[in-house]
């Protein structure tokens, strides 16, 4: 079994800053790609960041140029850094892997997610 464990969400004034984090654990062999979701009241969940294993990214329009995606292959964990943040960034943001066990099955996890507020 695998665990994702997200961190660092909270109440943020516009143009702020936050750092998320998710750490993996459990019975890991390898992860593939590693993302950040994120869903606000009355909407879809919408992909936000993905990271590949070889350190490949790719951004949804609205976050590029202001979010960062990055990963600690070590640690099996993958950060959110968020700048210029907007209200209509506020959603509940979740962090999702592909995670290959040791039967080199793969498998997809999802962390329980974190509140992101940000006020006007």
């Amino acid at each position: 079994q695998v665990q994702l464990v997200e961190s660092g969400g909270g109440l943020v004034q516009f143009g702020g800053s936050l750092q998320l984090s998710c750490a993996a654990s459990g019975s890991i062999f390898s992860i593939n790609a590693m993302d950040w979701y994120r869903q606000a009241p009355g909407k879809q969940r919408e992909l936000v960041a993905t990271i590949t294993s070889g350190g490949s990214t790719n951004y949804r329009d609205s976050v590029k140029g202001r979010f960062t995606i990055s990963r600690d292959n070590v640690k099996n964990t993958v950060y959110l850094q968020m700048n210029r943040l907007k209200p209509e960034d506020t959603a509940v943001y979740y962090c999702h892997a592909e995670v290959v066990g040791f039967t080199r099955h793969t498998y997809s996890y999802w962390g329980q997610g974190t509140q992101v507020t940000v006020s006007s």
